[in-house]
């Protein structure tokens, strides 16, 4: 086989002046075959093992591929679960078909405690950047690599579009990569952080684990780095905590929410908003408790029965029951000026009675002062 050389070929070649396409110039260009290349260890003019294998007829020159230039579609690679891309996130409970719930450590209004819940309220109160347990209970086994979703919102509907972050102070002093991450879960090294491209908002995943053996219960240590009072922050605007639990592929299997305060004493905190929830029968889930009205007095009772007395259409002795120290307050004051009005008016009228001279009777005439009388 005559050996081919690479000095004879042109360095470059001019088109024609029709402009020809670029297959014509692909197959124009003089290509050497693969298998006239001598090997490295091998003197030009001999064929190695390489050669024989390569001598099958397929030249560069053989065509020319369409598809060559084509740009490789983009290979979507996805690092863990896709958060959900809902512009206002759900806020209602549903337990699905695996009745998913929620359960938290029972624990007392004391000032010592770091974390607790209250069932009235439906509120976990706990201290800045402290481990909040929460137990995760179901009622059959899920699909594998199911996860559970920690979600902060808003809890008004004036800011929940708003993006629940930490406060600029607080993002400073932390160096983890998602140091912006209100909610943070502790004691897993599988948690991942993600923040939603359209929606902006930041959740955080742990894998779903089965319950040891004995137990029917999973627990997850939440912490939230960020006080409910801090300016920049959460700026005392009531926050939810959406936790959902779903499959690998991002589908809701269940949802659960709950308010969140964050605060330095979280037993004194929740030990006077119960209160304040019972007395002003504000949002409760157990039965309402409603205030009892305090006792009419007995002053009002008897004026109004000597009213009543004095005059016919005020026979009828009626009690008003009235919520509220204040209005009650209010409304005795409007009733004692009407009694007091009533007296006076009474009073006026027996003076007046008293002040009217008796009219003789018809043919008699009045003697005045000093006068006498025909007998005399």
């Amino acid at each position: 086989m005559e050996e081919q050389s690479f000095e004879g070929l042109p360095l470059s070649q001019s088109l024609p002046l029709s402009q020809g396409s670029f297959r014509e110039l692909w197959e124009s260009v003089v290509t050497a075959s693969i298998s006239t290349i001598p090997t490295a260890n091998e003197p030009q003019g001999t064929f190695g093992h390489m050669d024989m294998l390569l001598m099958n007829e397929q030249a560069l020159t053989d065509g020319f591929d369409e598809n060559l230039f084509e740009l490789i579609p983009e290979v979507s690679t996805k690092d863990g679960v896709t958060p959900p891309a809902s512009t206002v996130p759900v806020t209602t409970d549903y337990p699905g078909e695996y009745g998913f719930q929620l359960r938290f450590q029972k624990s007392g209004t004391a000032k010592s405690v770091t974390s607790t819940y209250s069932e009235l309220l439906n509120k976990l109160y706990c201290q800045l950047a402290k481990t909040s347990p929460i137990e995760v209970l179901v009622s059959k086994e899920l699909p594998p690599g199911a996860v559970l979703r920690a979600t902060a919102v808003y809890k008004k509907t004036e800011h929940v579009a708003e993006v629940v972050r930490r406060c600029p102070h607080h993002q400073n002093e932390d160096a983890a990569e998602h140091r912006s991450h209100l909610i943070r879960v502790e004691g897993s090294q599988r948690a991942q952080y993600f923040e939603n491209a359209h929606t902006k908002r930041q959740s955080v995943t742990v894998p779903y684990e089965p319950p040891q053996l004995g137990s029917e219960i999973t627990t997850i240590l939440l912490s939230f780095m960020c006080n409910s009072s801090c300016m920049g922050g959460m700026n005392r605007r009531p926050i939810l905590t959406i936790l959902t639990l779903e499959t690998p592929e991002g589908l809701v299997l269940g949802r659960r929410c709950f308010e969140v305060r964050v605060c330095a004493c979280p037993g004194r905190d929740r030990k006077t908003e119960e209160e304040n929830s019972a007395k002003n029968g504000t949002k409760q889930t157990k039965k309402r408790k409603s205030t009892p009205a305090p006792a009419p007095d007995a002053t009002s009772i008897k004026k109004a029965k000597s009213a009543s007395s004095a005059e016919e259409e005020d026979k009828d002795v009626f009690v008003l029951h009235v919520r509220g120290r204040e209005r009650y307050e209010m409304l005795k004051k409007i009733n004692d000026g009407q009694e007091l009005l009533d007296k006076q008016n009474k009073t006026k009228s027996k003076v007046s009675v008293k002040q009217e001279i008796a009219v003789p009777s018809s043919g008699k005439r009045l003697l005045q002062r000093g006068e006498k009388s025909d007998s005399d």
